[in-house]
């Protein structure tokens, strides 16, 4: 599907307020509300807008920890990869989840509570993965900017 500059703009406002009026949307990108509502309901039906969600603040939450971890497996046969990735969708702190080309195999965005609770998913989740050969986290000290839109 092709976008025009239309298309562009209702997506880079649709990423910054999910939730706005399909009225305020048009009047921010100047067209009439039902040239608009029409655009979104394909934009969405092509797939290009996925969901519409609620972003939270981990640290008011208590989840101010993330922690990226590189991952090695064993080896790169396709039984492997398919059952470290089954697996590891299971885990909950689990965010995000990278197949990567490089060093590492894999890695993972986790967030925690604390050193003590990331130690407590390592335990009981992370080291228990199927093929992990080795793991090394790294902790993130502080985040400087963080988006979730896309550069349209």
């Amino acid at each position: 599907m092709q976008l025009d500059h239309l298309d562009r703009s209702i997506l880079r406002v649709l990423q910054k307020q999910g939730r706005i009026s399909n009225a305020d949307l048009s009047d921010k990108v100047g067209l009439s509300p039902s040239a608009c509502h029409r655009r979104v309901q394909r934009l969405e039906a092509e797939g290009i807008v996925r969901d519409y969600v609620a972003l939270l603040d981990a640290r008011k939450i208590n989840l101010a920890s993330t922690i990226f971890v590189e991952i090695k497996l064993q080896g790169q046969a396709d039984e492997i990869l398919d059952a470290f990735e089954a697996e590891v969708k299971r885990v909950p702190e689990v965010l995000e989840c990278h197949l990567m080309a490089g060093t590492a195999d894999y890695i993972l965005k986790v967030v925690a509570d604390s050193t003590e609770d990331f130690a407590r998913i390592h335990r009981q989740h992370l080291s228990r993965l199927p093929g992990v050969m080795q793991m090394q986290s790294s902790f993130a000290l502080r985040t400087v900017f963080k988006t979730t839109a896309l550069p349209v």
